[in-house]
């Protein structure tokens, strides 16, 4: 028996901006929901260790990887090829230093929890953002391997997958950029072996721009939603007849849109959480008048409109890879605005009752090479780091996540983990516990085989405290 969910296929017509990548608006629990549960529930009889549980999670994603020497792990008595442009600055937590490109994370330092300790073995973009979005290794990985079916699901994907929503509100938001160059889709992004009908929905407009708006979250001219709502019933009359003649179901890769299409539209709260405009003005100036700062500030809105994953792209695909200019790009382009926006967000949410229950989580999918200049294999200019992933930061805030401290350590040029190693695993296991799943539960890929979720552990000190 296949772990997935019985589903109906709609067949309907919709604008065709709206036919992308969706989440199916599915009804009831499920028998992947109540196998989850169970296993949560056994979880707790075997006396396992239950992380406070998260309703939300922000997922701010630096994509192309941030250098973390030059950010989160200074290495102030490294050689100067090694240590950089920036000196360590003191924060608001006596004994944690941040790189001085940092301010307003050194000032929230309480808030934070750092993870100096990541590594896993993918020095390319594709392969690295796979294992860190769904915390597990590529299926046949290989250089610039691009997205496909055979991938794991990202982690709104499978929350979608394990406990489906009515209420009209998608598991997973991902903005403001689809990870794709040319013929590159960055893999990750999607609900891989689990079918397009768990996809995130993607939304690839800027929050920023004078212009924004989602044109499919809007009713077109002369529909009421109990016209839509009729029409949606009889389509749904029409796919049943269809599916009789069609055991192929997942063959229609449009259905899954086609139903969040309805039910974004009828319910209407997700539909609300895009219209900036409403936002106080003060308050999007605070989070800055750029693309990162309003993307994080739509995360925020998003989240109060109930979804619970949203992942904010810093860019597009490459933005963070500083083979040349890294530290002139991190000091007036990339840092600034990034860290504006993500400490507009902690303070935001925590000013509004959020923060205990939304999980924050700022990571690249690896780090830079310690030594300037040095290659992995790709050109670097003299002022530029290369791609590295045997040792990388990442930071952590809300849902019970003990600020005011650092999680493992680097070696002393910030090559390799001197203290404990975390993987991607880890933190898949950490964020599937935050949302009260069990790591160890399987899926069912597309032949059946049994795949457990997640080999990692728990990230114990976040919520214990800790360096280890």
């Amino acid at each position: 028996m296949t772990l997935s969910l019985g589903h109906r296929h709609h067949d309907g017509i919709v604008r065709r901006e709206f036919l992308q990548v969706g989440f199916s608006g599915l009804l009831g629990i499920g028998l992947p929901g109540l196998m989850a549960a169970r296993a949560a529930a056994d979880g707790q009889q075997r006396g396992e260790k239950l992380v406070p549980r998260a309703k939300s999670m922000v997922l701010v994603f630096l994509t192309g990887g941030l250098s973390h020497i030059d950010s989160f792990d200074p290495k102030p008595n490294a050689p100067q090829g090694i240590r950089g442009d920036f000196s360590p600055i003191d924060s608001s937590v006596p004994g944690i230093t941040f790189a001085e490109v940092l301010p307003e994370m050194a000032r929230r330092a309480e808030m934070l929890a750092v993870v100096r300790s990541f590594s896993h073995k993918y020095t390319n973009h594709l392969n690295a953002t796979h294992e860190v979005l769904t915390g597990q290794p590529q299926p046949g990985a290989f250089f610039d391997k691009i997205a496909a079916r055979t991938d794991f699901p990202c982690y709104a994907s499978t929350l979608g997958h394990l406990r489906p929503r009515a209420d009209g509100v998608p598991s997973g938001v991902m903005l403001p950029t689809f990870l794709m160059e040319g013929p590159l889709v960055w893999p990750g992004q999607h609900a891989g072996f689990l079918g397009p009908r768990f996809d995130p929905w993607q939304v690839r407009q800027d929050p920023n721009s004078p212009t924004f708006r989602v044109e499919d979250l809007r009713l077109p001219d002369g529909f009421s939603v109990e016209r839509l709502g009729s029409r949606k019933g009889l389509l749904e009359d029409l796919g049943l007849q269809r599916d009789r003649l069609s055991a192929a179901s997942e063959a229609d890769a449009l259905s899954g849109p086609r139903d969040l299409a309805y039910s974004l539209l009828l319910s209407g709260k997700v539909a609300r959480a895009f219209e900036l405009d409403r936002e106080d003005p003060k308050v999007r100036d605070k989070y800055g008048r750029h693309t990162f700062g309003q993307s994080l500030l739509l995360a925020r809105r998003l989240v109060e409109a109930g979804v619970p994953i949203v992942q904010a792209n810093m860019g597009r695909v490459q933005t963070w890879d500083t083979h040349n200019g890294n530290f002139k790009r991190l000091k007036n382009d990339l840092l600034p605005p990034t860290e504006r926006g993500v400490a507009a967000l902690l303070d935001d949410l925590n000013v509004r009752g959020l923060l205990d229950e939304t999980l924050v989580i700022v990571t690249g999918e690896f780090g830079r090479t310690p030594r300037i200049g040095s290659t992995t294999g790709n050109a670097n200019g003299p002022d530029g780091r290369d791609h590295w992933s045997a040792c990388f930061s990442a930071a952590f805030a809300g849902a019970g996540v003990r600020g005011g401290q650092v999680i493992g350590q680097s070696d002393r040029i910030g090559a390799y983990p001197a203290s404990r190693p975390y993987r991607p695993a880890d933190l898949a296991a950490t964020v599937y516990r935050a949302f009260g799943i069990d790591p160890a539960i399987e899926l069912r890929d597309k032949l059946d085989r049994p795949i457990r979720l997640s080999d990692g552990e728990v990230i114990g000190p976040l919520y214990s405290g800790g360096s280890v």
